[in-house]
């Protein structure tokens, strides 16, 4: 597969390192997405609360602001303006009063078919001239670099790894 080479304006390095290049990537997918769904209603953060929601539905706010890793005082603020437009619905906790569990409303079901249609367009835009093989190949890729970050993450830290080493070899 060949790669092009970015645009002159791009402050990409010549040689992108490999979380330097993700992180590029994923950006420029935010960008284009966010293009392309101007002027259909929710705002990118809302589409991503709805996006979510719809694969937790039932889920306490505090729950689904640690999943999308932003702090509840976000997520509520996206919430009052999902409920006041109708997307979202808060009940009670049966057995807890301070927490709030959140539902998607009807009305927000033909929201998520359009949040589906603009992200396969982005994609489709994204993947451009790559062939399915490379995208199942660049999908397996990708699983698998989540998969060995998620278990590094429970893992001690690299400074500490390198500490007790040197502690051993001194000792």
């Amino acid at each position: 597969m060949e790669l092009k080479s970015p645009p002159p304006h791009s402050a990409m390095p010549a040689s992108p390192t490999l979380g330097f290049l993700l992180h590029e990537v994923a950006r420029l997918l935010k960008r284009r997405f966010e293009q392309n769904a101007r002027g259909s209603g929710p705002t990118r953060s809302q589409w991503q609360v709805l996006a979510y929601l719809a694969q937790n539905e039932g889920i306490h706010q505090s729950g689904l602001a640690e999943l999308l890793e932003i702090e509840p005082i976000t997520l509520c603020r996206i919430v009052d303006k999902l409920e006041a437009q109708g997307l979202i619905k808060r009940h009670p906790h049966p057995s807890d009063r301070r927490l709030w569990l959140l539902h998607l409303t009807r009305a927000a079901r033909p929201q998520l078919v359009q949040l589906r249609k603009l992200g396969a367009i982005t994609r489709a835009e994204a993947l451009a001239g790559v062939s399915e093989a490379d995208v199942e190949r660049l999908l397996r890729t990708l699983l698998q670099l989540k998969a060995n970050l998620a278990d590094a993450c429970v893992s001690p830290i690299a400074g500490e790894k390198l500490a007790r080493e040197k502690r051993a070899s001194n000792g």
